[in-house]
């Protein structure tokens, strides 16, 4: 057994034990203070000593005295630090898996019930715009009036996983499958797809549109996106035609309202989820190009960071989200 040096007069005897990682830690005389590990957790989450004593709404030096005092009792360096922030070590990532949930907990127990003691540290959630104001806060809508603080960003997929992957959200809802480590991601609901244009581009099209031959006249026509990288109308494509397209959009928007409006303009021709269309079709306002017997499907997905959906807030948004998931088409 490691030995432990104990200085000054006091020679009671102390003891080690093992954690995770093979770090040794000291069981030194009193109880730790748990805000030592609530700034542990701030500053995993950041990846910046900065960060995170901007969050707990103290100094930085005293972020740092923090952290030392902690890898003091545990007995292994946490953090290493670099030019743009601060890497976890193997020692830190075990006890973050730890941590985490208890600190939140705590934190969302003194501040639900006493308002003190803890920052009050909202839910960020990272979705489409358009999930956000038709699906995701109307699911959300009792957590919400029960004071659960929200905070939304509004992304594409990919960079919102990223934020998901760096502690930056909770929670994403996102339109591709989630292929990151550390990510845990539950197939949310599907949705059917459909190849829109105003009537009046539907009218100049109709003469010689046909299945077969769709592709290559489509192609003549300026296509609007939601992102260059264009993964509905890539799945479009691929589902109906059984061939890629065979032009880079022209109009890239990164909101499927404001796509859906350029589209009404007889700006050109888009793929969209079904639903934000509903009224559309109905006012005559938008028409469906095709109609594949088998309209192609997309599957969003709900993803969280590995280990947060414990959290009591994660936990409960993600309960909510799953539940209403099963009713939306």
């Amino acid at each position: 057994m490691p030995s432990v040096r104990v200085s000054g007069q006091n020679r009671r005897a102390s003891h080690t034990s093992r954690t995770p990682q093979g770090a040794v830690c000291k069981e030194e005389s009193g109880p730790l203070n748990p805000a030592l590990l609530r700034t542990f957790v701030e500053v995993y989450r950041t990846g910046s000593f900065g960060k995170a004593a901007h969050r707990l709404h103290i100094s930085q030096p005293a972020v740092t005295q923090q952290i030392r005092m902690l890898e003091e009792r545990v007995g292994v360096p946490l953090f290493v630090r670099h030019a743009t922030g601060s890497r976890p070590t193997p020692a830190a990532e075990s006890l973050a898996r730890d941590a985490e949930g208890a600190v939140d907990a705590l934190d969302f127990v003194l501040q639900r019930y006493f308002g003190t003691d803890g920052p009050a540290r909202p839910l960020r959630l990272g979705a489409p715009s358009d999930l956000i104001s038709d699906r995701i806060l109307p699911a959300l809508a009792d957590m919400l009036r029960d004071s659960v603080q929200l905070h939304t960003t509004l992304a594409l997929s990919d960079a919102l996983l990223s934020q998901l992957a760096a502690g930056e959200l909770d929670i994403v809802i996102a339109r591709v499958r989630p292929r990151l480590k550390g990510i845990t991601a539950l197939p949310l609901y599907d949705e059917e797809c459909s190849l829109v244009a105003s009537p009046e581009t539907a009218r100049d099209l109709a003469p010689i549109l046909t299945a077969g031959e769709a592709p290559h006249v489509l192609s003549a026509y300026p296509l609007v996106a939601f992102a260059e990288s264009v993964p509905l109308i890539d799945h479009y494509w691929w589902s109906v035609f059984h061939a890629p397209r065979s032009t880079a959009p022209d109009v890239v928007v990164p909101d499927h309202r404001a796509v859906l409006s350029a589209v009404r303009a007889s700006v050109g021709i888009t793929v969209v989820p079904t639903y934000l269309c509903a009224d559309d079709f109905a006012n005559g306002t938008l028409v469906p190009l095709l109609k594949p017997e088998i309209p192609p499907i997309t599957t969003t997905y709900l993803a969280t960071r590995e280990g947060d959906v414990s959290r009591p807030q994660v936990s409960a948004a993600h309960s909510k989200l799953i539940a209403c998931g099963r009713t939306w088409n």
